[in-house]
């Protein structure tokens, strides 16, 4: 004040500026801890250090360009490959789901060691998994500590979730591949359940979910199964690396069951079985530009087996090529088996070194003698068109059921002639499969569909009236 009692205007000055500056502070202080949020720092809006120098204002931030980032560092997890950061990815996961269009980071040059998980939703639309480093599974069955094997990291009920980023997933499955059922009895921590070779864990399932992307990571070294859907619908698998050797047994790369609209293109898949499989109670699928091998291919099936109703439509196959693999496209099917497979277009296929690049087997069976059936499930409506390259052993096999032919196949633009390096070639064969050549076949042994009316000649063999798709 002045010496009059009257207010001097500097001093109104200078509060000013002390109320504007403790404001400031107090609205970064907010942004910093994530909008209000309770934990300490683990939510960073806009630009993020990922701890290598680098920021994530990368291309995959234009995806969410406005999200709360959870960085799995600030929720405890240590990232050494080492330690085990099961807990602190579940904490991170449980608050970013609650969090609409939030981004889970995981750092490059991180190395996360996880347990099998399951992440469950559901969650606030537009999540994002960004991995940048790696997540690593337990070194083998002597390490895992859950005698849950089905899968190890399993994701349910996800409603618009992405999967994306420059990092990987590796399964470390070569200590499963070849261990015998007993010897995994012996070295699991529950020893008082009973084990078999199909129960070794699939890397990644998604089960129960809508409108899921996965995009530009890499899946390496499963133990089993790399990618599988099952119940899902509405998925995009875009620009994937899936890798495991050629000899590691049933480790399909993409697996799809029960799943409708999907689409898988762009990827790079080389394992010990199918490179893509697509199961019963699957329609409306999609797969483009895929160089699958080694492996045995991309095959629907097998269906049918023990007596069930496998039912699939509407699949297309186009523009992919197969490289030292066993087969090329497959459908395979069990005898006894109820349903159909139909509507099927398998197109601009290219094959190199292929054992048999073009097959049907109504015949399927594994590991033994199958007793002959009389029900099959009915295949009809596959086109193979531009189908060009080399093959190994035998460039057609289409083997239908004995009571249930193949109907309405389509065969045209077809090349294929014997690899510099094949010994014994097989004889092609067409057996109970009817269709029509729309364009040049070769060899000319390749047109060997059947035409006529299947149906009346075969009518009575038919079994079927019990179980429709």
């Amino acid at each position: 004040m002045s010496n009059n009692g009257v207010p001097n205007p500097i001093h109104y000055w200078l509060l000013s500026i002390q109320i504007f500056l403790f404001s400031s502070s107090a609205l970064n202080a907010r942004t910093a801890h994530g909008w209000g949020t309770k934990h300490q720092n683990p939510i960073k809006g806009g630009s993020h250090n990922l701890g290598d120098g680098s920021s994530s204002s990368s291309v995959y931030d234009s995806y969410q360009p406005y999200s709360p980032i959870f960085d799995v560092p600030s929720f405890g997890a240590r990232g050494d490959g080492v330690s085990d950061d099961s807990k602190a990815f579940q904490v991170t996961w449980s608050a970013a789901c609650a969090v609409k269009n939030a981004t889970i980071k995981i750092p490059s040059k991180f190395r996360l060691l996880i347990s099998p998980i399951t992440l469950q939703g559901p969650c606030e639309p537009g999540l994002v998994l960004q991995i940048d480093g790696m997540i690593v599974a337990p070194g083998g069955p002597r390490m895992w500590l859950k005698p849950e094997l089905l899968q190890w990291i399993n994701f349910k009920n996800l409603h618009d979730f992405v999967i994306q980023g420059r990092g990987t997933i590796n399964g470390q499955g070569s200590a499963w591949w070849w261990i015998t059922p007993r010897i995994l009895q012996n070295q699991l921590t529950n020893r008082n359940s009973r084990y078999d070779d199909t129960m070794k864990p699939t890397a990644v399932r998604f089960y129960s979910s809508l409108n899921l992307t996965i995009r530009d990571i890499q899946i390496q070294n499963s133990p089993r199964c790399h990618l599988k859907f099952d119940n899902c619908a509405g998925v995009k698998v875009t620009n994937l690396s899936i890798s495991s050797p050629g000899d590691s047994p049933n480790t399909d790369g993409i697996h799809l069951q029960n799943s409708q609209r999907v689409e898988v293109e762009n990827s790079t898949i080389s394992c010990g079985d199918d490179c893509i499989s697509i199961q019963t109670g699957c329609s409306d699928v999609n797969i483009q530009n895929i160089k699958c091998g080694p492996g045995h291919g991309i095959s629907i099936g097998g269906l049918g087996k023990d007596g069930t109703l496998a039912c699939v439509s509407n699949i297309v196959v186009q523009n992919s090529i197969m490289v030292d693999t066993l087969y090329g496209i497959r459908i395979k099917t069990w005898q006894g088996g109820v349903g159909s497979v139909k509507s099927v277009i398998f197109s601009d296929i290219e094959v190199s070194n292929v054992k048999v690049p073009i097959m049907i087997d109504q015949f399927y069976c594994e590991g033994g003698t199958c007793r002959n059936k009389t029900d099959a499930v009915s295949l009809t409506n596959i086109t193979y068109n531009q189908i060009n390259g080399t093959y190994a052993t035998q460039a057609i096999h289409l083997a239908c059921s004995d009571s249930i032919p193949c109907t309405n196949i389509s065969m045209g633009n077809v090349l294929l002639t014997p690899s510099t390096t094949t010994k014994g070639l097989m004889q092609d064969l067409c057996w109970n499969s009817y269709g029509k050549s729309l364009a040049t076949v070769f060899p000319p042994s390749l047109n060997c569909l059947e035409t006529g009316n299947p149906l009346s000649k075969k009518a009575s063999n038919f079994n079927r009236t019990h179980f429709t798709c």
